[in-house]
């Protein structure tokens, strides 16, 4: 994109050229969030940021730069690079003001963050993206795995449902993926207004996680999950659920995307037999 675009082009430039192209591969290279100046992939600028870091790129505070002679747009496959000219040739005038206002007209989703579009857009426009808000009522406890998705498109289901606070329920919040380490997962999910909290002692610890090769293998993890940890953190289930009632939907979230694999299933089995739960669970 950067070689196509003559070596250089402004960040916000950049990220929306990128989304407009990832909207019309057939498999997205990149997954994007709402954001305070619309589409957004943090993927795509933590990746960005590590070509800076190898002299690929030069990034300063608004813009990146090509900084090497390869040609990689010879690297790309026929479909991509006969896009990626679609792309140039339908955008290619475009400055970034310009390319905000038509990626908010066009996809009032990812709008749907930003701290300008009431004031580039026309009152007609802006109720479009008004109407791509999430505001849901139902008090829901959500549970969530990141496994096998970006984490945009994690993120994304959390906005979409209207998550207000993400409960991290991993003994040991690190990660190898991007973005799921305590940290900065809890940066992302504040930037687009999430709370994040953690709590590790109703997690499982690593070492009983091994040697888990069948469903009944699991089964019995969770067996002694129910026995040895959810009898003891009564207190800290009554936590989860006080934020349930004060912030009406929230989402405890670990690894596993099979939710029959993983032990949030029983930890929130666990806080809906509580007398006062008198709500709905949904599996995200």
């Amino acid at each position: 994109m950067l070689q196509l675009f003559e070596g250089e082009l402004e960040k916000i430039r950049l990220q929306k050229l990128l989304f407009l192209y990832t909207q019309r591969q057939q498999q997205a290279v990149y997954d994007f969030v709402p954001y305070k100046y619309g589409c957004y992939s943090y993927s795509a600028n933590a990746d960005l940021g590590a070509m800076s870091k190898k002299g690929m790129l030069l990034e300063s505070g608004t813009c990146f730069k090509k900084n090497d002679d390869t040609n990689y747009l010879k690297s790309l496959k026929k479909d991509d690079y006969r896009l990626m000219y679609e792309i140039k040739e339908l955008y290619g005038n475009m400055n970034s003001s310009a390319l905000m206002k038509h990626t908010y007209i066009n996809f009032p989703y990812w709008a749907t963050k930003s701290e300008v579009a009431e004031n580039i857009l026309t009152e007609a426009q802006f109720s479009k993206v008004k109407k791509n808000i999430p505001n849901k009522r139902k008090t829901t406890l959500f549970t969530i795995g990141y496994e096998g998705i970006s984490l945009e498109e994690y993120l994304n289901r959390l906005v979409k449902n209207d998550v207000k606070v993400l409960v991290d329920v991993r003994r040991n919040p690190l990660s190898m993926k991007f973005g799921f380490s305590k940290s900065l997962l809890k940066r992302y999910c504040n930037s687009l207004g999430i709370e994040y909290m953690h709590f590790p002692e109703v997690g499982i610890h690593g070492s009983q996680r091994q040697e888990l090769n069948s469903q009944s293998d699991y089964d019995s993890l969770f067996d002694d999950y129910k026995k040895d940890n959810l009898s003891k953190t009564i207190d800290t289930q009554k936590s989860i659920l006080s934020l349930l009632k004060e912030h009406k939907r929230i989402a405890l979230t670990c690894f596993e995307a099979n939710i029959c694999q993983c032990h949030r299933k029983h930890l929130a089995e666990s806080i809906e037999e509580m007398k006062e739960f008198k709500y709905e669970v949904n599996h995200i």
